[in-house]
């Protein structure tokens, strides 16, 4: 007696191994998706750094080589108070405003602002110190955030996890920024701001390498490809900080 021949049911649901042959390749897609996103995201935050920076190393050789313009600004304070004021209102806008930090040409006319303004209060700080000091600072500046950034790109220690670290030496600046303003009345006292000016220096020198991880994306923490004025905002400030720090260690009056 023959078998009856089984023959398949063609309504019959497809195989686990089949409903899940294209899953791989599609992970494998997002994942090149997901750096080449990432890689135009730095590409655009460096791209504006720079333009940051060159605008506010210029106006600082302005204000510190030309002498009249130098004169100038030093005889009226009122440009720096408005200056910070305007530093302050685009700050605020640009740091607390999400929705208006992403729409453009808004975020666009607020970073120029808010760039200038700083640029500006850079400038008018660098007058006060002799021209050797002023490029000093700058050169190791420039040499600490290119160390910073390799370091950044290159390292496994992840920064972005040390955030206890930051806050303890936040809380240690801001004790010693306390005792000063109540020690100053009755004197300076110059080995005390040193050691706020050298907390100040390590502190924003972390802060930069915590941010330049956060911007990479590769470590435990990663700010988001949308946050691109949010990241060129955070490295400015950290590296104009840092500057301005070394100033204070570094700089010498001008005669």
């Amino acid at each position: 007696m023959k078998k009856a021949k089984q023959v398949g049911n063609d309504n019959e649901p497809p195989s686990y191994q089949e409903a899940t042959a294209g899953y791989g390749e599609m992970e494998a897609q997002f994942a090149w998706d997901d750096k080449t996103i990432r890689r135009t995201f730095i590409r655009k935050v460096y791209a504006i750094l720079m333009l940051q920076l060159s605008i506010t190393v210029g106006i600082v050789c302005l204000f510190t080589f030309c002498a009249p313009v130098r004169f100038y600004i030093q005889t009226h304070p009122n440009l720096y108070m408005m200056s910070y004021l305007m530093f302050f209102v685009t700050y605020i806008l640009l740091s607390c405003c999400g929705d208006l930090r992403r729409q453009f040409p808004w975020n666009a006319l607020l970073l120029v602002l808010f760039t200038l303004s700083m640029a500006f209060m850079m400038g008018f700080v660098s007058s006060f110190y002799n021209t050797k000091s002023v490029v000093l600072c700058l050169g190791i500046t420039a040499l600490v955030c290119l160390s910073v950034t390799i370091f950044s790109f290159q390292s496994k220690i992840d920064v972005t996890s040390c955030q206890g670290v930051l806050f303890s030496m936040c809380m240690a600046m801001l004790l010693c920024a306390i005792t000063i303003s109540i020690v100053v009345p009755f004197g300076y006292v110059p080995w005390l701001h040193a050691i706020y000016a050298v907390i100040g220096a390590i502190l924003f020198t972390l802060f930069l390498a915590f941010d330049t991880q956060l911007l990479l994306g590769n470590k435990r923490y990663a700010i988001s490809p949308e946050e691109y004025i949010f990241a060129t905002l955070s490295l400015y400030l950290d590296i104009i900080y840092l500057f301005s720090f070394l100033l204070q260690i570094l700089g010498g009056g001008r005669e």
